[in-house]
């Protein structure tokens, strides 16, 4: 089954399938920001069945006036406090922020294919 995925503007495709080995590179690596809307956060919380304000506490940190996902260290890397390593896979997938949902397809990347494309398996020429 084909799951490549074009999107207008960008000068690539992604083939979804790269995901199930590619062992979570989009959610590993150097240290960066995840950050969440209000309603994103409300909508992991429920998710997670925690109150808010535990959520916020536990799994955020606020960067001036906006909040990011926690990361662990894991090595000499970084990654997403909810990426399972065990499944290659995120453990908030259906209420997964705005920024996981849209990659590859960030406009940082429109002019930077060829460093997407150390980042993502799944990022094919069109």
């Amino acid at each position: 089954m084909s799951n490549i995925v074009k999107k207008d503007g960008y000068s690539y495709s992604f083939d979804a399938n790269a995901c199930s080995t590619c062992k979570g590179k989009c959610c590993t690596g150097e240290s960066g920001y995840i950050y969440v809307t209000k309603a994103e956060i409300e909508s992991i919380s429920k998710l997670l069945n925690l109150d808010i304000k535990d959520f916020v506490q536990e799994y955020l940190f606020k960067k001036l006036y906006k909040y990011s996902i926690k990361e662990k260290k894991f090595g000499e890397n970084y990654e997403c406090i909810f990426y399972d390593r065990e499944s290659n896979g995120c453990n908030i997938y259906d209420a997964r922020p705005l920024q996981c949902r849209t990659f590859p397809f960030w406009d940082y990347f429109k002019q930077r294919v060829d460093e997407l494309k150390l980042e993502c398996p799944g990022v094919i020429d069109v």
